[in-house]
Formats: C-alpha cells, structure tokens, sequence
C-alpha cells in the first residue's frame, strides 16, 4: 500500500505527523538504493557524479591520498564510470562544483553558493579583528587582476601577520602565519576569491566573479531567518545519509548558528510542515526521518526483495558515515576511522574502507597504491577483514576481486596484488 503525506491546511496539519512503520531490512534496503550502492547503477559518468553531489548537498574534501582521495572515492563507489579527471572537470573546467564549508571542508554545487551566505558574512567579521588584513586583500585583488590566479607561494605578499581562519578547518588559534597563505584563505572564506585550480594539494585561487555567475554570487541568503536555515542545513543532512534521526550527530556539522534546541525545533517543523517524514523502525528507540520526495522510493524498497548483487568499497568519509551510530543501529555494523590513532593501538589499519556488498555491510578492506602511474604502480590490498560469512561465497569472492581490479584502474595501476593476509582471505572464499 503506497504511503501518503496529510495534505496541507488540513484540519490535523498542526498536529505531529503519525510516523510510518518500517522494519529494519526495508530500511536498509532503502538507505543503500538511495545511496545509489544497491542493484543497478542509479548514477553514471560525469552528468552522474554531478547528480549525486546535488542529491546529498555536499561531499566532503580530504586531501589524503591512499587509494584515492576521499570525494573521489565516494563517488567511484556508486557512479558507474566515473574517472578523477570527471570530478576535477566538474570543479574546474565546468564550474559546476565548487569548493567551499559546507561538512567541514566540501565539494557542493555552484548553484548552492548563496545558501552559505552566514559562513561568508561570519568570515567578513572575523577579518574586522586583525588590522592590515583588508589592506593586503586590496593589494592581493589588484595583483590576481592583472596578472591571474595565484597560489600562496606566487602572491608577492611577504611576511608574517597574527591571523586565525574563520572557516574551521583551519583551526580555532590566533597565531602568527604566512601573510600571502592567510590573505588568500581570508578572502576564500569570505567570498572574493574561489579555488581556480589545484596543483596536487597546492591551491591557486582566482576572482570569484570571474567563475561565479553574478545572478548566483550577488544573490542574497535564501533564508532569511536563522531556523529557515538550520531547517534547510537539517533536511540537506537527512538527503545526504537517506534518514536521519534527532540527536547530537557528526552528520549535522557545518549548519551555522545550530544548538541543541534549534536542531529539535527544525526536525519537528520539518515533519509538521510535510518536508520530512517520520519513520518507526522497531529495532531502533526513536524516530528516524526522511525527506517526503522519498517516498516512493521507500515504497518501492518496501515491495522489492531482489536486487543484483554489487559489490563497492565506501570512503572513511562518505555521507553514509556521517553518523556512525545510526549505521551501527541500523547494520550492525562498527567503524572507526583509524588513520589518526596511533599504529599501536588500531584495531584494522591505517586507511581501512568499509565493504558493502548487497543490502548491508560485509567487511572492510585495506588498499594502497605503490609506484608511479602506468606499468610501475600496482594497488596492494593488504587485509580483508570480513564481518560475516557473505551469502553465496565464490560470488562474493569474485565480486570483491572485481571490485579490487576497478579501483587499481581508478588509480590508474596496471597490477594489483593481494598480500599474504588479504590473499588468505580471498582463497577461504573460493
């Protein structure tokens, strides 16, 4: 039986909306169709990768680089094709994307630039704290003028000045820095200037007005009112994981101005005006909530059992992550990204990736590329560690190395090895 929304003005349209009953394997059906890692490929090359960074509202940037970066890796997971050079076109050339706060530091749609308007305005602020700063700004804008992008290494601004980020990945500490590094990240954070391009980590930036069309950089905040942010920061979440339930979450980071009693007000304005949708799931003690366009896709997911079987391998930071707890909660599943606990005290490895494989998690697996591009590099999978014996093992098996060889392509590696531990595990299966 489909499932409905009370239609507004209706006479119980102030009143809480009854929450739809779920059990634990539609919702985890739902999550990972949504996802787009369950069946067939929802997304697929560039015009994809393009999609599902629209559909979860941001991608989170880290610049770490084992077996890929980790928005290259979200999107190889789940976009069929999808090549780095797609998403540094997309970024770049196209201009689609755009790199700026959004979960920590993001990859998020050009379009979506007025949203964050109270970020930039908070940077705008930050700078009136530290005389000079707004005259280097002048002199740095008339030098990328006339002469182009440039980097902090290429500004010809010397010196040292006492300077801290207002965006917050770059740390909450008043210090002295790199006077050109400092001027150029002040005016990154406040709007003037956007990424033009990267050489490996290094940034060069350009004129914002330059990349931004002027209807999206000149267009004020969409929302007005503080909670009409926070709801929209609360329901871009919800889309980024597929349900999200009312609690303290890493999910939830980023939506400027938010505490503990505007994130509750949002959820429950969210459900009562038919934007989000309750959710009851017996196995889980509070509500979960779903934005109400996906209802016919939870509707379907209530109705299908069959799916084709894939097998993708999920970035440490990838939206289905965000809240650990709930993906405990729901799969079962534990995951702790250990690349900064100390080597002695990890439980898996260094740069471990999730596994999932048909409608839950199977593992995790640790990968690294070796050597230069072309026919030196090779990808190495050192340890496969399974969660529980997979339902039809040689079709896991043959799935996983499947897996394997498409991320070694990814990294552009010609060879792929599996070491004696992962090598062990791969010969149990078969």
């Amino acid at each position: 039986m489909a499932l409905s929304l009370r239609k507004a003005g209706s006479e119980k349209s102030a009143s809480a909306p009854e929450a739809v009953k779920v059990s634990l394997a539609e919702l985890r059906r739902f999550l990972l169709r949504r996802q787009g890692l369950l069946g067939a490929h929802r997304f697929s090359g560039k015009k994809g990768a393009l999609e599902y960074v629209r559909q979860a509202g941001c991608i989170q940037f880290d610049p770490i680089d084992i077996c890929g970066r980790n928005a290259e890796l979200t999107l190889q997971s789940r976009v069929k094709g999808f090549t780095k050079l797609q998403l540094y076109e997309l970024l770049y050339k196209d201009r689609a994307l755009i790199d700026y706060a959004d979960k920590e530091l993001s990859i998020l749609p050009t379009e979506d630039f007025p949203l964050l308007s109270r970020w930039r305005a908070s940077a705008r602020r930050n700078a009136s704290e530290f005389p000079g700063i707004e005259a280097l700004a002048e002199r740095a804008r008339r030098y990328i003028l006339e002469n182009g992008p440039v980097s902090s290494a290429t500004l010809p601004i010397e010196g040292e000045i006492k300077w801290n980020s207002a965006i917050h990945w770059s740390g909450n500490w008043h210090g002295r820095t790199n006077a050109a590094r400092s001027v150029l990240e002040q005016m990154y954070s406040d709007g003037r200037l956007v990424i033009h391009h990267k050489e490996g980590t290094r940034k060069f930036y350009d004129l914002a007005e330059r990349h931004i069309p002027a209807d999206i950089l000149n267009a004020p905040d969409p929302n007005a009112e503080l909670i009409d942010h926070i709801k929209w920061g609360v329901l871009r979440r919800i889309g980024a994981i597929g349900a999200l339930w009312d609690r303290r979450s890493d999910s939830l980071l980023g939506i400027w101005g938010m505490d503990a009693a505007l994130r509750r007000q949002a959820f429950s304005l969210l459900a009562l005006e038919g934007s989000a949708v309750p959710l009851a799931v017996p196995e889980i003690g509070v509500p979960l909530y779903i934005k109400a366009c996906d209802l016919p896709l939870l509707n379907e997911m209530r109705e299908a059992k069959r799916f084709k079987r894939r097998c993708e391998f999920i970035a440490p930071l990838d939206p289905l992550m965000w809240d650990r707890k709930l993906i405990e909660a729901v799969f079962g599943f534990r995951y702790r990204w250990e690349i900064y606990t100390p080597a002695e005290k990890r439980q898996f490895g260094y740069y471990v990736l999730p596994i999932v494989y048909g409608d839950g998690f199977a593992g995790r697996i640790e990968a690294a590329r070796r050597g230069s591009a072309g026919t030196d590099a090779a990808l190495e999978i050192m340890n496969i560690w399974l969660e529980r014996e997979p339902e039809a093992k040689k079709t896991f098996a043959d799935l996983l190395e499947d897996a394997c060889t498409r991320l070694a392509r990814f990294n552009g590696c010609e060879k792929l090895r599996f070491l004696p531990p992962a090598a062990a595990v791969m010969n149990e299966l078969r």
